[in-house]
């Protein structure tokens, strides 16, 4: 890299364009834009390669449309640099300018160096009397990680894009580090790693499983807060991202930032979309206690929620509605702008395949409150790269009104808490859940058939990273969480969780035999319902975490996925099971329907598209849906029926599914209806048979089922 401390270099400087924001390499130089609409001054300071010496300070020599820019000819791509913002510092007015502290450029594609905590980070002097209105002048160089610019240039193998249709999607959620650190296909440096995941003996069981998309945790440059560290823990999950354009570097194998490109590419190639969980809601920064990072040091006042003059405490205070301190302010159309170009850069770019939005309300939340015609919403649905992927929310938060499930826009799908908790609570045995559980099967039309949304804006799931897995479901009453250092204080205490008689590790056989029977029913409901059906990883064969269900700082075999185990017999029965399950979803497109069921009767064939009937065969009537008793019932879906507004009928298989929570053995009368009239049904499913075998059973037949089972049948 030329010296750009060198007078000619300085003199070579050029006034550069305000578009595009950060650090962009142009063959020529590199350009610098920064938004503030508050500072006074914008300085670029440059790094040697070790991120350690100071090479030069240049200030950017034009202000365009409150962007700051300037041009640096001969500057190549892995030039280290940081910001320094000049304002003032007036926290009851909002502002916190110190140029003291060195600032990462919220559009750095690339970070080198590890941030150290210590009270330079903070741009108040830590334990002065007047607090956060203090100021400090330690310089934070020394302790923060420095900017890497970037050539994006990469040869992409896979061009065109997976685009699974949302009425196939399976998604899988897994964590990169977690998924790899055990993994007997990924050598042990690559392990936890892009470069681990990216491995064909990884990716290919992945699609031998039957999943679509795979959701990865956090990717983006996140920080582990001093609280954990501490302790000896980690921000395993990755919640608090400060780069939303950067990768985070514990995640690669070597410094270059392709070996994510690479692991995409061969998602691609198996025919997997690949799914970011983004958190666009808060960053580290924190309140106005917290540290200056970043946003806080560049325009304070434009990039968090602050609170208002008047009646209030004032713009000294920010706005907390995630929980974490502060919160991002997308009301403004810089900060707007920033996080659909960070979106735009991971498809164009990095070829993502479509976001998880982690509380995504507040992403909707306007002055006002939660409008479904905000800004954000507005441009990811107008805009032509972002309204082209997968778009899911997470559609609740802390703050007011925060809880919106079905209030997002059409075109996006939304995670259903209503489905884990009503599933589970049906297997459980709790009373009063079969109008609840009836919901769940047919995509929750009561929260989302609006709109003209179809089934899939309904993501369900059984479990995610946030709470029990699969197994620990059934095996644990209550939560474990004494390895994260709170007392076991932390995480939610209400799980609608059994252990089916003893809690936690048993060799009881009764007890075993059982729980594998309620993970079969789990996982069956999930697999067979109509929307979207969401998987966690490691619940295909039991994976544990011993009842932690908050092992968010868990970097440790709490989280890591125990491959070892997964050969176990057990856990190669429930393996077989899920992917038979997930088999049974494609083959059968009644079970997938691009439209909501209404159990209402259909002109073109005369037959409703699904009927719900009681043990006896009778259709169900208000009294049985009523009866706080009933745990026991069938659901037929009847594959004739149109799968849209089209009149010709369907020429898809009818479904028949019998749920049984009652703890004992029932009498069940196959159906005599529908295009099922005098043909047989096949059973493809019972969850009370460890291996899945097929028979036949004419109508009329008293199908035994067991206590606390599952039954699938189709006909032609």
């Amino acid at each position: 890299m030329p010296d750009p401390g060198h007078p000619h270099a300085l003199h070579a400087l050029e006034e550069g364009a305000p578009h595009p924001l950060g650090a962009t390499y142009t063959g020529r130089g590199v350009n610098f834009a920064v938004f503030s609409a508050h500072a006074t001054r914008v300085q670029v300071c440059l790094y040697d390669e070790a991120g350690t010496t100071e090479l030069a300070c240049i200030t950017l020599p034009e202000y365009t449309d409150e962007v700051w820019h300037g041009f640096v000819p001969g500057l190549l791509p892995g030039t280290r640099y940081g910001l320094r913002v000049h304002g003032p510092y007036e926290p009851e007015k909002g502002h916190r300018f110190n140029h003291h502290k060195l600032l990462l450029d919220p559009y750095a594609k690339a970070h080198m160096g590890e941030l150290k905590w210590g009270p330079e980070l903070f741009g108040y002097t830590v334990g002065h009397p007047d607090g956060d209105l203090s100021f400090d002048e330690r310089d934070s160089a020394p302790f923060m990680p420095k900017c890497v610019v970037v050539d994006s240039r990469f040869q992409w193998t896979q061009t065109d894009a997976v685009r699974v249709p949302w009425n196939q999607t399976v998604f899988y959620e897994t964590h990169v580090r977690g998924f790899t650190m055990r993994h007997p296909g990924v050598p042990e440096h690559m392990r936890g790693t892009f470069a681990g995941l990216a491995r064909d003996e990884v990716l290919g069981p992945i699609r031998e499983l039957g999943v679509t998309s795979v959701e990865l945790l956090p990717i983006q440059m996140f920080l582990n807060q001093p609280f954990l560290t501490d302790k000896g823990l980690t921000n395993f999950w990755g919640y608090d991202t400060i780069g939303f354009f950067a990768l985070d570097q514990r995640y690669l194998d070597g410094p270059n930032i392709d070996e994510f490109k690479h692991m995409v590419d061969r998602f691609h190639a198996h025919g997997l979309e690949v799914i970011l969980d983004v958190v666009y809601n808060h960053t580290p920064e924190g309140n106005e206690l917290g540290p200056t990072l970043s946003f806080k040091g560049i325009d304070n006042a434009s990039y968090y929620r602050l609170m208002p003059n008047g009646d209030g405490p004032g713009p000294r205070y920010y706005i907390n509605d995630t929980g974490t301190g502060n919160t991002v302010n997308l009301s403004h159309p810089r900060v707007l702008q920033m996080v659909t170009d960070s979106l735009r850069y991971w498809v164009s770019e990095m070829h993502i395949d479509g976001f998880r939005f982690d509380l995504a309300t507040i992403l909707a939340r306007e002055p006002h409150g939660f409008d479904e015609g905000g800004g954000f919403l507005d441009s990811c649905r107008q805009d032509p790269v972002l309204s082209s992927v997968k778009l899911i929310a997470e559609p609740w938060d802390i703050g007011p009104g925060g809880y919106q499930v079905g209030r997002f826009p059409p075109g996006w799908a939304e995670w259903n808490d209503k489905f884990r908790d009503n599933v589970r609570a049906f297997w459980k045995g709790d009373e009063g859940m079969a109008p609840a559980l009836a919901q769940c099967l047919t995509a929750s039309g009561d929260y989302f058939n609006h709109r003209g949304r179809r089934p899939w804006a309904s993501v369900n799931f059984i479990t995610a990273h946030d709470g029990f897995t699969l197994a620990d479901t059934v095996s644990y009453n209550d939560k474990h969480n004494e390895a994260n250092g709170e007392d076991n204080r932390d995480g939610h205490s209400h799980n609608r969780s059994w252990n089916c008689g003893a809690e936690g590790v048993t060799d009881d056989e009764e007890v075993l035999a059982l729980r594998a029977r309620q993970q079969r029913n789990l996982l069956a409901t999930l697999l067979l319902s109509q929307g979207t059906p969401m998987l966690l990883a490691g619940d295909e064969f039991g994976r544990t975490q011993q009842g932690n269900n908050n092992a968010y700082c868990q970097d440790n075999e709490i989280s890591w996925i125990d491959w070892a185990a997964a050969g176990s017999e057990p856990s190669r029965t429930l393996l077989d099971f899920t992917r038979h399950i997930i088999r049974l979803r494609k083959d059968y497109p009644v079970l997938r329907r691009n439209r909501f069921m209404t159990g209402t009767v259909n002109q073109a064939t005369k037959l409703k598209d699904a009927t719900w009937l009681t043990p006896s065969g009778a259709e169900m009537d208000q009294p049985h849906w009523l009866d706080m008793r009933t745990r026991c019932f069938g659901l037929l879906l009847e594959g004739s029926v149109p799968g849209s507004s089209l009149p010709q009928p369907a020429t898809d298989a009818s479904v028949l599914m019998v749920f049984n929570a009652w703890e004992g053995a029932l009498e069940f009368k196959m159906p005599r209806r529908g295009r099922a009239r005098g043909k047989t049904w096949t059973r493809v499913v019972d969850t009370a048979l460890d291996t899945q075998e097929e028979d036949t059973f004419r109508p009329g037949h008293l199908y035994m089922v067991t206590g606390r089972s599952m039954l699938v049948f189709h006909s032609p």
